[in-house]
């Protein structure tokens, strides 16, 4: 099902006559009813100054011929929109909508509100009034250009029905609670350069005359993985026997740096009489976002991507942040070891997505791209100062997988938020039955109010 606009219909108040009484009245009277004319006569100036008058000559020359127009077509006042019967409106109750940990084994997050009548007449019936949270898939690439069922699909997660027979309101603010518990596995609300994903509440309410009431909500769904222990990865580089340790955060975010730390092992290999040996020159990062997304065909342009249940496959590769290392590493040709520690982040000028991955074929994912040239340099054992450069050079690349997602914000964990179970209330008090030594409490009670 295609998604489509939904725009809020304005229903004339029944008290309201209709257009033909208006225009009938017209005919048989001098003096229009609405709008009024009103006088666009030049005031008096007999109270004005000459040089005020001189003024107004040379603006009434000026303007020329346009003032006799002007003057044949008087003013009118703005067209009245009638008031709508009813106003539908929602106030959210719940925090933001933010899923925890990985689509596997988050649980959600539920949302929770009003949804508000505003009548505006002494009363109005209503038919049936119901709202579904949609999730909208849009493909900017779509099979076929210009049609509305290959661009965009639309599917129903939950629907609430209010109202399933005729109900009389009267005036005033009318409200109709709502929750749900929002699956953790549906992935969070996407912008990206070849498809977008956005999630709504679209609520419907049917008058008696069958006028209808529609509101459209977006709703921001995100997801935040919670930090767990550092990453800590290693790559060889053959033929020759370097090799680099980095150390990762388990997370990074699209607002704020983050630390990477790098020792490269194995830049010295002593012989008899000399001694080789790889020096840094150069280090580049980069991080890059890599977006895949299927766009599927309609029934009536299947044929286009060879039948039904078929799509396109397009992927999009591009780089949200770069940087050159020029200094901060440290060797020591001793221990055979360089190591380097860099400080990373996201250009935010470029609006990173956060990582995400569908069962439809959208996904986003990160990876952080290193590249170093080393140089060659060859010394006798004697005189390791005296380094002469053989003049072998080599770039090193090498990529890790970020996880790049949102801080958690003001959103709280549904696990957080559900009342315990059963089985986690604990045991109830202990009696206080024999455990006191005094005399009765009801004696005591006697006692203290005895008179002198």
């Amino acid at each position: 099902m295609p998604g489509r606009l939904l725009s809020l219909v304005r229903p004339a108040p029944a008290s309201s006559p209709p257009l033909d009484q208006l225009k009938g009245h017209k005919k048989h009277s001098d003096t229009p009813l609405f709008p009024p004319v009103y006088s666009v006569e030049r005031p008096s100036q007999k109270n004005k100054s000459q040089e005020s008058l001189v003024m107004e000559a040379f603006k009434r020359h000026g303007l020329g011929g346009r003032q006799n127009s002007f003057k044949k077509s008087p003013k009118t006042s703005p067209k009245a929109e009638p008031q709508p019967a009813a106003v539908l409106n929602m106030l959210v109750e719940s925090p933001p909508l933010v899923f925890f940990n990985s689509p596997q084994t988050s649980t959600g997050a539920i949302i929770s509100g009003l949804l508000n009548i505003e009548v505006h007449e002494p009363n109005v019936t209503l038919e049936h009034m119901e709202m579904r949270l949609l999730a909208i898939v849009t493909t900017k690439k779509p099979v076929h250009q210009h049609c509305s069922d290959c661009t965009s699909q639309t599917t129903e997660i939950h629907k609430w029905e209010f109202l399933r027979g005729a109900v009389q309101l009267h005036f005033g603010q009318h409200s109709f609670p709502f929750s749900h518990l929002v699956p953790g596995h549906l992935p969070a609300t996407t912008h990206g350069q070849i498809t977008a994903l956005d999630y709504y509440l679209d609520a419907v309410a049917t008058l008696s005359n069958g006028k209808k009431l529609e509101y459209k909500r977006a709703l921001d769904i995100k997801r935040s993985i919670v930090p767990g222990p550092d990453k800590h990865s290693i790559r060889i580089f053959p033929p020759t026997n370097l090799t680099a340790s980095v150390k990762l955060p388990p997370v990074v975010h699209p607002i704020g740096d983050f630390g990477v730390e790098m020792r490269l092992s194995g830049v010295t290999q002593t012989k008899d009489d000399s001694q080789s040996r790889w020096r840094l020159r150069k280090l580049n990062w980069r991080i890059e976002e890599t977006q895949k997304s299927i766009s599927p065909a309609c029934p009536k342009h299947a044929n286009k991507v060879g039948g039904e249940g078929k799509g396109i496959l397009h992927d999009d590769t591009r780089t949200i942040a770069s940087e050159e290392v020029k200094t901060g590493w440290k060797t020591d040709f001793t221990e055979g070891n360089i190591d380097c520690e860099f400080r990373a982040r996201c250009n935010i000028a470029h609006n990173p997505l956060c990582d995400m991955d569908s069962q439809s074929g959208m996904s986003v994912r990160h990876n952080l791209v290193i590249e170093m040239v080393v140089a060659e340099e060859w010394a006798p054992l004697k005189k390791l100062n005296q380094a002469t450069p053989t003049g072998a050079a080599r770039v090193l690349r090498t990529q890790f997988h970020l996880v790049l997602t949102e801080r958690s914000g003001m959103g709280i964990s549904w696990d957080e938020e559900q009342p315990p179970l059963y089985e986690d209330v604990p045991a109830s008090p202990p009696t206080y039955i024999g455990d006191y030594d005094g005399p009765p409490l009801h004696d005591e009670h006697d006692e203290l109010h005895l008179g002198p």
